[in-house]
């Protein structure tokens, strides 16, 4: 387990620091609201870089949430899984990139699209 500090870290200009105070997280405990129904899966290319996603971070998928306009979606269409936004209006569904060279994909005759889980968190890694 790792520890988590009270204060905060400044991303513009420094702050003074202040009181050095801790406690104990568990990332799981942090991450995941339905452990029964929470995967990992690690993102692969480059379609979501606008929204946070790249290459080789980690998804934590919540299969229990009920996916709504605008979530950030796990989707298998045709039998290949995919990352994207989940547009839903007047009973139409597409999935869009956050990556402006990546087309929408929009369901064709007979196309199968699944929405899999919905994406609560990324998970990404530093050169450290």
């Amino acid at each position: 387990m790792a520890m988590l500090l009270k204060n905060r870290v400044c991303a513009g200009f420094p702050s003074p620091a202040e009181d050095q105070g801790a406690q104990r997280i568990d990332l799981t405990q942090m991450l995941v609201v339905h452990a029964q129904a929470t995967y990992f899966l690690r993102a692969s290319g480059h379609s979501m870089i606008e929204a946070g996603i790249f290459d080789n971070d980690i998804l934590v998928v919540d299969r229990a949430v009920k996916a709504r306009h605008n979530h950030i979606v796990v989707a298998i269409v045709d039998g290949d899984f995919t990352v994207k936004y989940l547009y839903q209006r007047a009973g139409r569904i597409k999935l869009k990139a956050a990556n402006p060279t990546f087309a929408e994909i929009v369901p064709k005759e007979g196309q199968t699209i699944e929405i899999w889980g919905v994406v609560t968190a990324s998970i990404k890694r530093f050169g450290a």
